[in-house]
């Protein structure tokens, strides 16, 4: 199985190279050749990522240091960092928007351990840190900046095919779990709902159902920032639009780089289409797929969006009527569903992907269900965690106390200094 770049064919490589790359000297990103032809078992082990690097290394005889760049708007950053602490042969620097990500996101990165991480906040919203990582690796395959210094930049978030692939397994094991409960039985239509901003997670549902896995619907739910559903309605997509700072913070993404490998699938791999949406969308802010394209992508997705006033009313009604404390991100995923069920008449099974602890945005969720609160993040824990009877993950409650690593905060545009700098530097021991 080889691998190919979204925005040209002129270069094969193997999936080991792909990993460590992460991104393609092109900008594009790596997509295997033929999906399909993969010989696909969930039940068995899927490694993670930093195994995955390790063993990318090991297979390609690769002895340069890998240094991971990732931009995060909140989870994947800490789930990095956490991955690759420690592990011989790799560096990992995390970018976060300054403010555009809750407290206990941030304390989680923050009090980081391991003698190989670094974690820096960007002046910039998450957009900013995302294009920020990409540009650096082009100029460092451009301007060969790395030359002489035995190391190798390679991504951690969903643009390395790495990180994306393991997702797929989310899908299989509901699906399984839902025939284990007798809900489905075999070969039954699914939908899933879910919260994305950066199109990776949804993607990987994609990819399940090219997989084989029965799926009828893939509904795609946003924040405010609805850029993801105008397109998946209209396939116009315009990031020349107001940010908008939200309540469900992971998603307040307007440059969703995953959609461009459902574009290279829509298209028929067409690498030359693909390049001129990019091109678009780098130089006039936005591009619109022919119409051919955008009929694949009804057969497939339904898409929707959820605004703060509805993902708190949404957190509240599921708690007073289910007893169940959602976060921020699912509210928008469980207020989509109900819209997609009202507007289609969708009889499937339909799935709602929850994808974080509501403790992580603690103040928004006691907005929803009435309860006053402090400002400190971890004092709004306890107290939601009293009033609720929900246990608190430990992860999270044990971060009180702890001291802080890492405080940089640098303007986006001293990313690439500051990523040279902490290249040279021998240790990163705090």
């Amino acid at each position: 199985m080889y691998y190919q770049s979204t925005r040209s064919n002129s270069e094969k490589i193997t999936a080991a190279n792909a990993i460590l790359r992460g991104i393609a000297p092109d900008g594009g990103l790596y997509m295997p050749e033929n999906l399909k032809c993969i010989d696909f078992d969930w039940q068995k082990t899927l490694s993670m990522l930093p195994q995955l690097i390790t063993a990318s290394r090991k297979k390609t005889g690769v002895t340069d240091e890998i240094v991971i760049l990732t931009a995060t708007s909140g989870d994947t950053g800490k789930a990095a960092l956490e991955g690759f602490h420690d592990v011989d042969g790799t560096k990992i620097i995390v970018f976060y928007p300054d403010n555009g990500v809750s407290a206990i996101q941030k304390a989680q990165m923050a009090t980081q351990e391991g003698n190989n991480v670094a974690v820096c906040a960007v002046r910039g919203n998450f957009d900013d840190a995302q294009t920020g990582v990409k540009e650096i690796f082009a100029k460092a395959e451009k301007e060969h900046l790395l030359k002489g210094t035995d190391v190798r930049l390679s991504s951690a978030n969903s643009i390395n095919i790495g990180r994306l692939v393991p997702q797929i397994v989310y899908y299989f094991r509901s699906y399984a779990e839902l025939q284990n409960n007798g809900e489905i039985k075999a070969g039954d239509l699914v939908n899933f709902v879910v919260p994305t901003g950066n199109f990776g997670d949804i993607l990987a549902g994609y990819f399940a159902k090219l997989l084989g896995l029965p799926v009828d619907k893939l509904v795609c739910a946003s924040n405010a920032n609805d850029v993801l559903t105008e397109f998946l309605r209209t396939g116009r997509y315009n990031r020349l639009r107001p940010f908008h700072k939200t309540v469900s913070p992971s998603m307040d993404i307007l440059v969703s780089s995953n959609l461009e490998r459902l574009l290279y699938l829509a298209t028929g791999c067409d690498n030359a289409r693909i390049r001129g949406y990019m091109d678009a969308l780098s130089k006039n802010g936005e591009y619109t797929v022919e119409p051919d394209v955008l009929e694949k992508l009804h057969e497939i997705f339904w898409a929707g969006s959820c605004n703060d006033e509805e993902t708190e009313r949404t957190i509240r009604k599921v708690y007073e009527g289910c007893h169940y404390l959602c976060d921020t991100h699912t509210a928008v995923a469980w207020n989509v569903s109900e819209q997609f069920l009202k507007a289609t008449g969708n009889t499937h099974k339909t799935v709602v992907l929850s994808t974080a602890s509501p403790y992580k945005f603690a103040a928004a969720v006691s907005d929803a269900i009435g309860l006053s609160h402090s400002d400190n993040e971890f004092d709004v824990m306890a107290a939601l965690e009293k009033a609720t009877d929900t246990p608190a993950p430990k992860n999270l409650t044990s971060l009180y106390g702890k001291e802080v690593l890492h405080k940089d905060v640098i303007d986006k545009e001293d990313m690439l200094s500051y990523v040279l700098e902490k290249v040279r530097e021998k240790s990163w021991k705090k």
